[in-house]
C-alpha cells in the first residue's frame, strides 16, 4: 500500500474506525467467551455469589486477575495476598503503556482515562498492530495513527467489555444450572487466546526477552503456594520488557 493510500485512511470518520476497531478485535471477543464463561462459573464454584461474580467483571474487568482472586479467596486467603497477587499480575499494563504512550500523547485527559481503564491484552495486541503497521508503511514519525484512532480504540475497548459481560453473565447462569462445568476443561480455551495474542507480538527483543523469562520464571516458581510462581513471573517479565525497552528508546 501506498503512503498516500494509508494516509487516506488515516483520515476515516469516527464512525467508521470504530466499526474497523470492533471487526479487528472481533477474532478476540469469540476466543473470549469461553474464557468469560469459565469465569462466571468458577468463581460459583469457589463460594461468591452470582451478584459478587457480575460486580467483578463489571468493576475489574481484568481476566487474568479475576481468575487469581476468585482462586484464592476460595482457598481462604487474606485480602491483602489477593491484593499484592492481582497488583503484581496487572504490571504488565506498565510494557503496554509504555509501548502505546507515544501514540495517544496528543489526546485529551477525557479520552486517555478511558483508554488506559479498559485496556485489556486483547485491545493492546489490536492497537499495538494498527499503530505499528500505520506508521511503518507511511514512514511517518508523528504518532497517532490518523485524527480519529482514538474512536477505532475505544471501540475495541467496548466490544471486549460488553462481550465480557455478557460471557459472564452466560456463565453465572450455567454454573447454577450446571455446577460441574468448571470440569469440562474450558480452560484451554484460554490457553490458545493468550498464545495467539502474545505470539505476533513478538517483533522485538523487549517483547521476546519478557516472554521468555515470563515462561522461564514460571516454571521454574510454579510449585511455590498461593499461586506465588505466576506472581514472580509476571514480575519479572515486566521488569526486563521494560529495562529492555528503555535502553531500545534511548534518551528522550
Amino acid at each position: 500500500m501506498a503512503a498516500s493510500e494509508v494516509l487516506e485512511g488515516r483520515s476515516e470518520t469516527p464512525g467508521r474506525e470504530a466499526l474497523h476497531g470492533l471487526r479487528d478485535t472481533l477474532p478476540f471477543m469469540f476466543g473470549s467467551i469461553p474464557f468469560g464463561m469459565l469465569f462466571g462459573t468458577l468463581a460459583l464454584a469457589k463460594g461468591l455469589d452470582p451478584l459478587a461474580t457480575m460486580a467483578m467483571s463489571l468493576f475489574v474487568f481484568s481476566g487474568s486477575a479475576q481468575f487469581i482472586a476468585v482462586v484464592l479467596l476460595g482457598a481462604g486467603s487474606g485480602l491483602w495476598v489477593v491484593w499484592f497477587a492481582t497488583f503484581v499480575l496487572n504490571l504488565r499494563h506498565l510494557l503496554y503503556a509504555a509501548t502505546l504512550v507515544d501514540h495517544v500523547r496528543h489526546l485529551s485527559q477525557g479520552w486517555r482515562f478511558p483508554l488506559a481503564a479498559f485496556l485489556t491484552d486483547e485491545t493492546f495486541a489490536v492497537m499495538e498492530r494498527r499503530y505499528r503497521t500505520q506508521s511503518a508503511k507511511a514512514d511517518l514519525r508523528p504518532r497517532g495513527g490518523g485524527p480519529n484512532a482514538h474512536w477505532y480504540y475505544i471501540a475495541s475497548c467496548a466490544g471486549m467489555y460488553a462481550n465480557w459481560q455478557f460471557w459472564t453473565f452466560i456463565g453465572i447462569t450455567v454454573g447454577q444450572n450446571f455446577p460441574d462445568v468448571q470440569n469440562w476443561g474450558l480452560e484451554f480455551a484460554m490457553v490458545v487466546t493468550f498464545i495467539g495474542i502474545v505470539v505476533p507480538l513478538l517483533t522485538s527483543m523487549p517483547y521476546v526477552a519478557a516472554t521468555v523469562t515470563a515462561g522461564l520464571v514460571a516454571v521454574l516458581a510454579n510449585p511455590l503456594p498461593y499461586k506465588l510462581g505466576l506472581m514472580l513471573a509476571a514480575l519479572a517479565g515486566i521488569v526486563v520488557g521494560v529495562v529492555l525497552d528503555i535502553r531500545k528508546r534511548g534518551p528522550q
